[in-house]
């Protein structure tokens, strides 16, 4: 018998009645069947706006997510959390359990909480081992969800590649995972709040309290479960930076500004965090019932770029119909998993005999701007891709959680929106070609048939014929990886 409690998001009429909804309703109202969509490339301006937003609520803060970190901006926005639930909006918190190490404890206090409900999507019965689920459970915990979305009061949302921790944020002096979110109003706010209402209710998702001891935790306070937070020296940075970030002062100007344009949600069916979904629930068949047939370009951004045969092929039969098909991924410098480099760097000769143009972001440059003011997934090469969007045909623009890999088409759940904007697909396609010169390698075939990289620095053109950055154990694990039939689990 399923113990959960019943919950679903605010009716429309409800969240016309709070304070968001109210400053939102008459703007949407001139805009029927229209979504108000602001891109979010900006790391800083990223976070604030959750933060902001989750401060704003009134009623209801639902929260989807594939990982949180035990760190500065996982801390904050528990920290926000605790605050908002305590004066009376009820939270719901959903995350997948292989995101979440580390988190029992502070995740079962936040349960206590009046006002905070936790659940967890597929969980590993291990906790302290969960590695073991994989060889115990392979089938269903190699089934994750990838979905990342922030809904507030059902009258706005941030959906898009981030997670919760400091690498998405840059609210440290590391790597920076380059990314695109986008906050939206109007119409398409409550598909994803319903979207949430069926992933919060499906068969994967557990109450915290069946999987973890939650008698022994008192209320969440972050000197309790996150000390080394509270001492970090980069906190105080990060929040001075997070009050000067563009976004907050748009704000406080009141000069912030959406694009009014059709956008579509789409998801995966949760049935298929079980294996359980019918194939035209999936993302993927929507997506490509909805994007159509491209008749002049693809412009694709993916950290995990795994085309498989079959998709090599279909892309030669684009490029054969003269459609031009740029495609930017992680360099093997930047990548965080070889094993899905392995999985493209075996198709990359075939990809350029087919006339795709293949960029790689580079690793270890200095960033072209400081302050990350640029869209985001190009604007700096000393990080690591993580944006998942791309542009067809200048007309239409993908931004969500599905990376092109066969884990995101077949394994693991994700969301995005379809958006029929020529203006923001432009305005993605511009920012790519204005940085990926200058923070990208460029790959073609010499003479001799074989892949060379070109990067650019200043006036200065340099030319690589062996991938950069390859070491002999590199090289030594590519080739086994290459040999081995993996491509379905990438």
């Amino acid at each position: 018998m399923d113990s959960r409690s019943d919950s679903t998001s605010l009716s429309i009429e409800e969240a016309q009645e709070t304070l968001i909804g109210k400053a939102i309703y008459p703007i949407a109202s001139q805009y029927p069947n229209k979504s108000g969509i602001r891109l979010l490339g900006n790391p800083k301006d990223a976070f604030a706006a959750r933060i902001l937003l989750a401060l704003s609520a009134q009623k209801t803060l639902d929260l989807q997510y594939y990982i949180w970190q035990k760190d500065i901006t996982g801390a904050l926005l528990f920290e926000t959390i605790t605050k908002v639930a305590e004066r009376g909006v009820r939270v719901r918190l959903l995350l997948d359990d292989n995101g979440i190490n580390g988190l029992d404890d502070a995740l079962a206090a936040l349960n206590r909480l009046e006002n905070v409900e936790v659940r967890i999507f597929n969980p590993f019965i291990q906790r302290r081992f969960k590695w073991l689920g994989f060889i115990t459970d392979f089938s269903r915990v190699n089934r994750r969800m990838h979905n990342k979305s922030f809904t507030v009061d059902n009258s706005v949302t941030v959906i898009g590649g981030r997670n919760i921790g400091d690498d998405y944020f840059g609210a440290t002096g590391g790597i920076l995972r380059q990314d695109l979110d986008l906050v939206a109003i109007g119409s398409v706010v409550n598909d994803v709040s319903s979207d949430f209402d069926k992933y919060w209710a499906s068969n994967s998702a557990f109450p915290i309290e069946e999987i973890v001891n939650t008698t022994k935790t008192s209320t969440y306070s972050t000197d309790e479960y996150m000390p080394s937070q509270l001492t970090n020296p980069k906190r105080d940075t990060y929040i001075t930076a997070l009050r000067n970030s563009s976004l907050v002062k748009t704000l406080l100007a009141k000069e912030l500004s959406f694009e009014w344009k059709m956008a579509k949600m789409i998801s995966d069916d949760p049935a298929k965090g079980l294996g359980k979904h019918k194939d035209d629930s999936l993302l993927f068949h929507k997506l490509t019932e909805i994007i159509g047939r491209p008749t002049s370009t693809v412009l694709l951004v993916t950290p995990y770029f795994v085309p498989t045969k079959e998709g090599v092929k279909a892309f030669a039969a684009l490029a054969k119909q003269g459609v031009k098909i740029t495609v930017l991924t992680n360099s093997m410098q930047a990548t965080d998993v070889l094993p899905v480099h392995a999985g493209y760097a075996k198709h990359r000769k075939a990809l350029l005999k087919a006339g795709v143009k293949l960029f790689e972001l580079r690793s270890g440059a200095e960033p072209i701007d400081g302050n990350l003011k640029k869209l985001g997934p190009f604007g700096s090469s000393a990080s690591s891709l993580h944006a998942k969007t791309f542009a067809i045909d200048s007309e239409r623009l993908f931004v969500g959680s599905f990376n092109f890999d066969p884990r995101s088409m077949h394994l693991n759940t994700e969301l995005g929106f379809v958006i029929e904007s020529p203006s923001l697909a432009i305005q993605v396609e511009n920012e790519f070609y204005q940085q990926s010169a200058l923070t990208a390698y460029e790959l073609s075939l010499n003479e001799d048939n074989k892949i060379q990289w070109t990067e650019t620095n200043g006036n200065i053109k340099t030319t690589h014929s062996t991938e950069p950055g390859m070491t002999i154990f590199s090289r030594a694990a590519l080739s086994v990886l290459n040999l081995l039939p993996i491509d379905w689990l990438l």
